[in-house]
């Protein structure tokens, strides 16, 4: 006999109206968007063959410890890394944030990185608000990495009661593309050594520099106490990142990923889409370097000028010394060639899933609005001047190889400025 409050409820309606064959087509054609997007190396999607060995993931509960597919991919990435142990974890900022909260103790206390690291930037104020620390931000002077004397000028060392003594440093590898050096890396783990003080690596595109310069992630990973490897951008997870570490380090992360709420229970179908993508996307990303690289000389072939030298799979650019925003670039790749870009940033993103042709596309646009827009072009000239003309052209030149000389000033449009002392 059915229950008597169930005579008062409406009936449930479906979830969607969407038959298989619509479901099919609409996550086809979220595909071939995705084959056209610049916005970012998190746009990537699951292919067919990833969401067909889902299925097929374990079923434990991964807070009781119980699921397998899960911890075989924090057993494989921690090797691969050189470390004890890893933890899987939602994203990014989590495994960041964790990693953060781990390493502090008691505050007061604070936190040195570079001034446009993720974990000061676009972390919603973790560092303040999960580990009640006061950021300390490097202003490298060279625009592309941190030097190991510049760290240790933000460092506070001194037990004073003014002050809140360092009890961390973050590191970014890549920060914005860009490759920091292995050996300054190794200079700095020296460095802080002789202070106590632990080093943290936001490794979200780690993988990217193995890629780049054939050095094992071990190797990569060795100055670091602590490294977040994230598996949804270049490596083409649809969620997820591993904080590896000691073993005593990743449980006591463990114990705080349960009080940020972080705590999967099925998350082997992640797991497993994860392991997959690691297994089949790392050995891709040359060719997504080589496209990268391929942008960048075809965009200062038609007059835009890079901010960033192109070391990876980001082209950051500058659209004014060929006589338009990109802004006006973003509607007119959208409108003509539905090709997606991000603005005004001027940052576009390479991933294993962006096709050649839609490169070609785009600088088939760019062309066109250079060609409508000489005029504007020549009005820049006139106002920096010849010399200014001469160095933002050889420097792109420069930026198009993936290298870089003096100081690099960055993109006008990013806060905090790149290089602002010096």
């Amino acid at each position: 006999m059915p229950h008597a409050l169930s005579a008062t409820l409406p009936p449930l309606r479906a979830v969607s109206t969407l038959n298989t064959a619509e479901r099919r087509a609409r996550n086809d054609d979220k595909r071939a968007q995705v084959a056209r997007d610049f916005r970012s190396d998190t746009v990537t999607v699951p292919t067919k063959e990833m969401l067909a060995l889902m299925q097929e993931a374990s079923l434990g509960d991964d807070v009781f410890g119980e699921d397998p597919d899960t911890i075989e991919l924090e057993r494989t990435v921690a090797a691969l890394a050189g470390k004890e142990a890893g933890l899987f974890c939602a994203s990014g900022t989590m495994t960041n944030q964790l990693a953060i909260r781990t390493h502090l103790v008691q505050p007061p206390h604070s936190v040195v990185t570079d001034s446009r690291a993720h974990v000061h930037c676009s972390e919603a104020g973790g560092i303040a608000y999960h580990g009640q620390a006061q950021p300390h931000t490097v202003f490298a002077r060279n625009g592309h990495h941190m030097s190991v004397e510049e760290v240790l000028d933000e460092c506070v060392v001194e037990e004073d009661v003014h002050v809140a003594m360092t009890r961390l440093v973050c590191v970014e590898n890549t920060l914005s593309g860009m490759i920091f050096p292995q050996d300054e890396l190794v200079r700095l783990r020296r460095a802080v050594d002789d202070f106590s003080i632990p080093l943290h690596c936001d490794g979200a595109r780690l993988w990217d520099v193995s890629a780049k310069t054939g050095l094992p992630l071990a190797e990569l990973c060795e100055p670091f106490h602590s490294v977040s490897l994230c598996l949804s951008k270049g490596i083409g997870a649809p969620v997820g990142s591993v904080l590896v570490g000691p073993t005593a380090f990743i449980a006591k992360a463990r114990w705080f990923r349960k009080s940020f709420g972080g705590g999967m229970r099925q998350s082997g179908p992640l797991a497993l889409a994860a392991s997959h993508a690691l297994s089949t996307v790392f050995p891709r990303l040359t060719a997504v370097h080589a496209l990268a690289t391929r942008l960048a000389h075809g965009l200062v072939e038609r007059g835009v000028a890079l901010d960033l030298p192109v070391e990876t799979g980001m082209v950051w650019i500058d659209t004014e010394p060929a006589g338009f925003s990109v802004s006006e670039l973003q509607s007119r790749a959208w409108e003509k060639k539905g090709v997606r870009i991000g603005a005004p940033r001027g940052r576009l993103v390479l991933h294993y899933q962006i096709e050649e042709h839609a490169v070609e596309d785009l600088l088939e646009v760019v062309g066109e609005l250079a060609e409508e827009r000489r005029e504007e072009a020549k009005q820049w000239e006139e106002r920096v001047g010849r010399d200014r003309v001469d160095e933002v052209r050889r420097r792109s030149r420069l930026y198009a190889e993936g290298k870089w000389e003096g100081r690099i000033e960055g993109p006008k449009r990013s806060l905090p400025a790149y290089g602002r002392r010096g």
